[in-house]
């Protein structure tokens, strides 16, 4: 069964907001994140919470072809900035961006156990958007 997901929110008040942390009750959030992904894969590759109506802090997004989950991530490592262009499904275009190539994350899984992983590359810039949508940053 293909679940259609939720709408995409694009009200940039909203979205400016930061994020409450994420408790074991929002696991259901995180669930109709991950079928929204689904929904939205041909030009979607992560998203956050509060794309979805949800103020709290958890992402979604496509780690080499495998979706995946975090709950209350934290950049607390980065490396070799660069600058590129993103485009958000919440907003129209695309917008110039400062990322990083290499990043460390500490974060909870579905089970709120603490996990600490390191990402490089397309999916370290991903967890970036996805985590500045966490603390109200729009692109």
């Amino acid at each position: 069964m293909i679940m259609a997901g939720r709408p995409i929110v694009k009200d940039q008040f909203f979205l400016a907001r930061k994020s409450r942390a994420a408790t074991a009750a929002d696991i259901p959030v995180a669930r109709d994140l991950l079928d929204t992904l689904s929904a939205n894969r041909e030009g979607c590759v992560g998203l956050a919470a509060n794309m979805i109506g949800e103020a709290v802090r958890i992402i979604v997004f496509d780690h080499e072809g495998t979706a995946s989950v975090m709950f209350n991530p934290e950049i607390i490592k980065a490396e070799e900035p660069y600058e590129t262009e993103e485009g958000c499904l919440s907003l129209a275009g695309v917008r110039k961006t400062k990322r990083f190539n290499k990043i460390k994350v500490r974060y909870q899984n579905e089970k709120m156990q603490v996990r600490v992983k390191s990402f490089s590359g397309w999916t370290a810039q991903i967890i970036q958007h996805e985590i500045d949508h966490c603390n109200g940053i729009l692109i």
